[in-house]
């Protein structure tokens, strides 16, 4: 990829920051996954990896649903945060309705990616990360700040790494109320984060 990724802006004062952390089992081996004996283009390959998944944050930020579909495979799955259970791929690239999404809350949305894990292995890549999502205080009736989980399945085609699954979401009371647990924050009662 020739683009770089716009310096990262977070939603609010956070002590995480935009951290991506460097634990991709093929570059450094764990025990349960050793690093390949030589992999001269997996470093490349995990930069472009996670300046798209900052990139697709900074669209997000920036209300750019061109930029967000761009980067969708035809066929994508989407399970996102909201309803239905998942997104049926002619709405998973409806630009139109996540437009109106993004002028909904005033086009004012941040996004922030933390704790990005990324294994890649030839043309496929998973990455799971913590983000954080909201809307300014000054954004009338809109305002909410979410921490939630998102993974992403990318394959890479025609040179390019595009988008094939992302799965978003927030954990639940198992209290017998079934509440989301949309009060959750990293290092919070209650979170290993």
């Amino acid at each position: 990829m020739t683009h770089t990724a716009p310096a990262p802006a977070t939603v609010g004062p956070t002590d995480r920051g935009t951290r991506d952390r460097a634990t991709d089992a093929r570059t450094e081996g764990t025990p349960q996954h050793p690093a390949p004996t030589s992999a001269p283009d997996h470093a490349a390959d995990v930069a472009d990896v996670r300046r798209l998944v900052q990139d697709r944050a900074a669209a997000f930020r920036a209300g750019d649903a061109e930029r967000l579909v761009a980067d969708l495979l035809p066929d994508a799955v989407l399970f996102t945060l909201a309803p239905p259970l998942a997104q049926p791929a002619a709405a998973a690239h409806d630009v139109g309705a996540l437009r109106a999404w993004f002028a909904g809350h005033g086009g004012r949305v941040g996004y922030e990616v933390t704790d990005l894990v990324v294994r890649i292995d030839g043309d496929l890549a998973l990455c799971h990360s913590i983000d954080r999502m909201g809307a300014p205080d000054d954004t009338p009736g809109h305002r909410f700040d979410l921490w939630f989980r998102t993974t992403l399945g990318l394959c890479r085609v025609g040179g390019r790494w595009r988008v094939a699954h992302q799965h978003q979401s927030t954990p639940f009371h198992m209290d017998g109320s079934f509440r989301a647990a949309v009060d959750l924050r990293p290092g919070s009662d209650g979170d290993q984060g």
